[in-house]
């Protein structure tokens, strides 16, 4: 049985849920998303609340349940409050600037590296090594900053490179000369 999947999820104030045969639609102050499911499984509104309901004890539809039921809250949450990743960039000459709507990053190749993200994702500087990216999809906030720290992944000798923020890098020790 579905521990996840059979809890309601609240629809906060300023947030219009929307459902039709196969598809659920959120739309909120940060933005609006759509999901799809299976025909089978029945999403309904009642009360203020969202509830997913399966269709049977299958192991196909218990495992999805509880997913269907966690992505409706996800876009809810995504709507309302947004999402966000914050991304810390350590290495001597490293620099990362905003230009436009264009992410620079000067990571000591021979080049600096322009990204552009998608419409749907934001992206902030707040300092000089530091990079926030925002949005309301959880899903893509989580692709747009791994594909930036894919840019230069922190190494293990000096800990250059991009890493989310909080994340622990194990160190290596250097190569050593033996006396013989």
């Amino acid at each position: 049985m579905s521990r996840i999947g059979d809890k309601p999820i609240n629809i906060p104030d300023g947030v219009e849920v929307e459902i039709d045969d196969d598809q659920i639609l959120v739309e909120g102050e940060i933005g609006e998303l759509t999901q799809t499911y299976k025909s089978n499984f029945n999403v309904e509104k009642k009360d203020g609340n969202v509830v997913v309901h399966r269709p049977s004890d299958s192991k196909d539809d218990k495992s999805l349940h509880g997913l269907y039921r966690k992505l409706i809250l996800n876009m809810i949450k995504g709507v309302s409050e947004g999402f966000e990743k914050k991304l810390e960039v350590s290495g001597v000459g490293f620099q990362v600037q905003k230009k436009n709507n264009s992410l620079v990053l000067d990571l000591g190749f021979s080049h600096d590296i322009v990204f552009t993200p998608p419409e749907d994702v934001k992206i902030e500087v707040p300092e000089n090594l530091q990079i926030k990216v925002s949005g309301a999809d959880k899903q893509r906030v989580g692709e747009v900053a791994a594909m930036i720290r894919n840019f230069h992944p922190p190494e293990p000798y000096k800990g250059k490179g991009i890493k989310y923020e909080g994340e622990y890098v194990r160190r290596k020790v250097g190569k050593t000369v033996g006396i013989e």
